[in-house]
């Protein structure tokens, strides 16, 4: 069975990393308009 994070990439074709990323800043109480504005760098697809 999948876990969460490899689910996420999986179906969203995403590199481990930026599910990782993207889980802990919304963890540290980020919300999701801040993160597409001031911390996509964290979870960049061009990398």
């Amino acid at each position: 069975m999948l876990s969460i994070n490899e689910k996420l990439v999986q179906e969203f074709s995403l590199k481990p990393f930026q599910v990782e990323n993207a889980i802990k800043l919304i963890d540290e109480g980020n919300t999701i308009p801040f993160i597409a504005r001031y911390r996509k760098e964290a979870t960049r697809t061009d990398v």
